[in-house]
């Protein structure tokens, strides 16, 4: 991977504690953390001014991470794919409450705001 000509490493996660801080690369294990764990992968560079840089990647917000009554969709794509994730669920909800639920706007409304959140998602 490249940045303005710069190199990154390949991502890692941490094999003992901390060890994504180490800058000889000591205690990292090469991949992705164990399951997708969120927060737990990374990968590092360094700019044109020699700063060393470490991104770390993150899947779900860690509650209180995220001001749930901010919710935002950087693009038309990203509403879209949250819709569609949100009529997926609403489907299995309707299966296991057995009826149709006439009040789908405001249950669209409350999984997406949770789900960006990374609070518990309405059932």
């Amino acid at each position: 991977m490249s940045t303005s000509g710069e190199t990154a490493s390949e991502v890692f996660h941490p094999g003992a504690p901390d060890a994504q801080f180490a800058p000889d690369a000591s205690g990292r294990v090469r991949g992705r953390a164990p399951d997708g764990a969120s927060y737990g992968s990374f990968a590092t560079f360094a700019d044109p001014d020699g700063n060393r840089w470490l991104l770390q990647e993150v899947t779900t917000r860690l509650p209180g991470r995220v001001d749930a009554a901010a919710t935002a969709y950087v693009s038309v794509a990203d509403l879209a794919a949250a819709l569609r994730q949100a009529a997926a669920a609403h489907g299995e909800h309707e299966e296991r409450t057995g009826q149709a639920d006439a009040n789908w706007p405001d249950w669209y409304a409350a999984y997406m705001v949770a789900e960006q959140a990374g609070t518990e998602l309405p059932q």
